[in-house]
């Protein structure tokens, strides 16, 4: 197979930047913000050891999570076709 054919296809563009890791951040706050009022049944797995998460445990934070990295992709690539990254 012709290798050479994928080295035209890779980019310049940094694929990690501190931009891209405050988005990233910012996207996870916003859908753990959202999920800790949206989750109907919480608190039936084990919970956190943080100051303030009553009811917020693990599988609520993983599920949080889970949806702010792909709601962060999609963000990330966005601004990244429009050129603003």
């Amino acid at each position: 197979m012709n290798n050479h054919i994928f080295l035209n296809i890779s980019t310049d563009m940094p694929m990690w930047s501190p931009q891209i890791a405050i988005i990233m951040i910012i996207c996870n706050i916003i859908c753990i913000g959202i999920g800790r009022y949206a989750i109907k049944i919480r608190g039936l797995g084990p919970s956190i050891p943080l100051v303030g998460s009553e009811g917020l445990g693990l599988p609520e934070l993983l599920a949080t999570t889970s949806l702010g990295h792909v709601i962060g992709a999609g963000t990330i690539l966005g601004l990244r076709t429009q050129g603003i990254l």
